[in-house]
């Protein structure tokens, strides 16, 4: 930087256009913000939605800087603020959304109220990766459906980024917990202390028989979305049951989940940042979630490569191609 008030960012500027490196002015805190500089910046599949134009739901307009998961340390502090002060390394899911800054780029001003101390045993890479999908996972299985031990909790996408935090947050709270994925992903799930289940080889009705003596499981969370929202709604416990998904936007029958007499709720996570209610809910998860991988009982899926503003690029398109294994994020 040639001005200690800029900083490096990348630009949208329109859709399906390539990230762009260019110098902004740094931004200043308000009341109730403060200034974070950003070690890294997580990649989420949003990110690419919002680049592509497919992503009104976000209120994303482009030209804009992309990026809503980020770790970092507290440079200043706006007015009115206590409980922070310049120099704490947090983690959060504060950028990117309904018109705000995002978090490809090295400073951005954010609500302090979505804030959490980055847990002390990742870096800051690894912190980066989390925030959506912990809160997205946490907002299903705690908020909605209670979770708690001598639950059977079946977690379809177990590999994926929501499914894995997913798995591993039931399991903290005492549930038996099985997850869906394709062969190759056997050994990750199992890893995580779920029983596996080869969605591919083994139909609803053979792993509700095998599992739960045909009954259905007491929680069902769909992370996939489409065809997989329609089979959770056959897995779910009779009157009991409770199935959620972070991605139900599609046209579905409710009939096999009303004759079981089982419950719907979806997940939106978004909702805070549009809106701006409920965001202290965000920080008090993301600080209970630390407490957990403090705790040794929730372990990051990261994808090995490194990519850096320069190469963020790389990054998005490894994403988009379905080839990433694991969460992947770009340092600052």
């Amino acid at each position: 930087m040639t001005d200690s008030l800029e900083m490096r960012a990348l630009i949208v500027d329109s859709a399906g256009a390539p990230l762009r490196l260019v110098s902004l002015q740094r931004p200043v805190p308000e009341a109730g913000q403060v200034l974070v500089r950003i070690k890294a910046s997580g990649v989420n599949p949003l990110d690419g939605k919002i680049r592509a134009g497919q992503a009104a739901h976000a209120c994303q307009p482009l030209p804009a800087i992309v990026g809503m998961d980020l770790a970092g340390v507290i440079e200043a502090v706006g007015e009115g603020i206590s409980g922070w002060q310049p120099g704490d390394e947090v983690y959060a899911m504060a950028t990117g959304i309904g018109g705000a800054q995002g978090s490809l780029a090295e400073y951005a001003a954010v609500d302090a109220r979505l804030l959490a101390r980055k847990p002390d045993n990742l870096s800051m890479r690894v912190a980066a990766g989390l925030p959506l999908v912990l809160i997205t996972a946490w907002e299903g299985l705690v908020d909605r459906a209670r979770v708690r031990a001598g639950q059977k909790v079946l977690i379809h996408g177990g590999a994926g980024g929501v499914g894995h935090a997913a798995v591993q947050i039931a399991r903290a709270f005492g549930a038996e917990v099985y997850a869906t994925g394709s062969a190759k992903h056997q050994a990750i799930i199992e890893g995580f202390g779920a029983t596996f289940i080869d969605y591919r080889q083994t139909s609803v009705e053979e792993y509700m028989e095998q599992y739960t003596a045909g009954e259905g499981f007491d929680i069902v969370y769909d992370t996939v979305g489409g065809d997989t929202l329609d089979a959770s709604f056959k897995a779910a416990r009779v009157y009991h049951g409770h199935v959620l998904s972070c991605l139900g936007w599609g046209q579905h029958s409710l009939a096999p989940l009303s004759f079981r007499g089982a419950t719907y709720s979806g997940v939106f996570t978004l909702l805070p940042l549009l809106t701006g209610v409920g965001r202290e809910h965000h920080g008090k998860i993301l600080r209970e979630a630390a407490r957990l991988i403090e705790a040794g009982q929730l372990k990051p899926l990261m994808d090995p490569r490194a990519f850096t503003l320069e190469t963020a690029e790389s990054a998005h398109e490894l994403l988009a191609s379905g080839a990433a294994q694991g969460r992947l994020v770009i340092e600052i």
